[in-house]
């Protein structure tokens, strides 16, 4: 799977664990968003088609088909964030997508492109930019928002009207070690994949049994040492006769 694909697909793994309990929320991964409709050639309709998108306030499910794309004047929902990994071959993230999605009234447009970190990576248009970079709408323009930095390595960005925050540290999926996105909570503490929670489980489990077989060990030797000094007062006895009080 290709990491514009696999980068979306994480968040919506995760969303479905985060937001288990909820239903009016949708996120679509490579799903064209239909915004203009032609009436005559409905095929002709303008469409984009972002790598990922969240909407809220809208049926998660739409039977048994699902969404094949996201109609907005059916659906009458605009996405409240887009999403666009930036891949080996540009798509106009930085301008010609930018411009739509601006256009188009949503609020936060998400890029993010590993490039940015990797030193061999693309040069010119790319150089000025970060990995990861959140805008918002405001007075119908797209602003940067600010990345809290994390430690010891990444960065996220609070979404209130979300409220979620959106994120990329660097981490393991199965044997594949690089930056990721996440989710993450208020504090900026990612929400832990499906993979993660098995590891952590695994690791306290571990660790339970560590403490068991010492607890074991301890008790072993303070009835070994109890066994000794009774076999020792019984000795004396034998010979000296009872231990004074």
């Amino acid at each position: 799977m290709v990491i514009e694909t696999l980068l979306p697909n994480v968040l919506l793994n995760l969303l479905r664990d985060i937001w288990a309990e909820r239903s009016d929320w949708f996120w679509g991964v490579d799903m064209g968003i239909y915004y203009e409709p032609n009436i005559e050639e409905p095929a002709k309709s303008k469409v984009i088609v972002p790598d990922g998108f969240l909407a809220l306030g809208i049926p998660r499910d739409r039977g048994e088909g699902g969404r094949l794309s996201y109609v907005l004047w059916q659906e009458q929902v605009l996405p409240i964030l887009v999403l666009e990994v930036v891949s080996k071959k540009y798509n106009g993230e930085y301008d010609t997508k930018f411009g739509k999605y601006e256009a188009l009234g949503i609020l936060y447009y998400v890029i993010y492109n590993f490039s940015c970190n990797n030193t061999n990576g693309r040069r010119g248009l790319y150089k000025s930019h970060q990995s990861l970079e959140v805008y918002r709408l405001v007075d119908g323009k797209y602003e940067l928002v600010p990345s809290l930095a994390l430690l010891p390595y990444g960065k996220t960005v609070w979404l209130p009207e979300v409220e979620l925050g959106i994120g990329c540290e660097l981490g393991n999926l199965g044997s594949w070690r690089r930056e990721w996105m996440y989710w993450d909570d208020r504090s900026g503490v990612k929400f832990p994949t499906a993979q993660e929670r098995v590891t952590r489980a695994e690791a306290i489990s571990q660790q339970e049994r560590i403490i068991a077989n010492q607890e074991k060990f301890i008790s072993q030797q303070e009835r070994l040492a109890k066994e000794k000094l009774e076999e020792m007062l019984k000795k004396y006895r034998d010979r000296f006769g009872e231990i004074p009080e």
